[in-house]
């Protein structure tokens, strides 16, 4: 392997959820790319398979066919992910942090913020201590004694990602991040998504359906529809061939 190939390698991934007439793909055959330290867009309308292929990668879900191959050092063998088990599968996942839509319901209730940032670390072995994970997302210290019910969406979402960089990956998953915050705070979280891009070399695969945002943020952009991939390019490439409707894909 080359210092050159991809970060994260899918090939062929599918997904099918089970019904009564013998089930239907949520994702179809979809192949794809990420780059070491590029964005990623992932868009399409709702329902077309981009948050389960995202979720797909982090064996959130389970896939019934194809390879999910992870190079983690430049040069290094790719792993395949979706073969892998037990501790050498909770390796792998050290170098993918995934951040979902609702920050409320992805973190525990019950758990004060340190406490759950110090969790994360406690199953990653090495990871970042806590208040550089506050300062690394803008929170201050005060932060760590209250609940989620506590803070603001924005705050939430803050926590969220903190939580996601404790390992320090080098691929962040941002399934529909900015989708259930206030403009004002989407445009804050967005800037901070720049900026740890900037300074880490940070990977993104970004889940979004707002083209306005994906026209700031990403490098490249995939676009699915009805679990497959129909078109892959730069930025440029993809939105002069798109006509949004609104800032929105249909």
């Amino acid at each position: 392997m080359s210092a050159n190939d991809p970060l994260l390698d899918v090939r062929g991934l599918s997904v099918r959820y089970p019904s009564a007439r013998g089930g239907a793909f949520a994702v179809d055959d979809v192949s794809l790319a990420v780059e070491r330290g590029e964005t990623l867009a992932l868009i399409g309308p709702s329902g077309c398979g981009k948050s389960t292929f995202a979720r797909a990668i982090l064996r959130l879900v389970d896939a019934q066919a194809g390879h999910v191959l992870l190079s983690a050092e430049p040069g290094s063998a790719p792993v395949d992910l979706l073969q892998l088990r037990g501790s050498a599968l909770r390796a792998a996942r050290r170098a993918i942090g995934i951040v979902f839509q609702d920050p409320f319901a992805s973190l525990n209730p019950r758990l004060r913020v340190g406490a759950a940032l110090d969790e994360a670390r406690r199953v990653h072995r090495g990871a970042r201590e806590v208040g550089e994970l506050l300062e690394c997302v803008g929170l201050g210290r005060a932060t760590l004694d209250r609940f989620p019910h506590e803070l603001s969406g924005g705050q939430r979402q803050r926590v969220a990602l903190a939580r996601a960089l404790a390992p320090a990956p080098q691929l962040l998953v941002c399934d529909e991040i900015l989708s259930a915050l206030d403009v004002s705070i989407q445009a804050q979280i967005l800037e901070l998504l720049l900026r740890l891009r900037r300074e880490s070399q940070l990977a993104l695969l970004f889940v979004a359906h707002d083209m306005a945002v994906v026209q700031l943020i990403a490098d490249r952009v995939a676009v699915m529809k009805g679990g497959r991939l129909l078109e892959l390019g730069t930025r440029d490439e993809v939105f002069e061939r798109q006509a949004p409707a609104g800032n929105a894909i249909e």
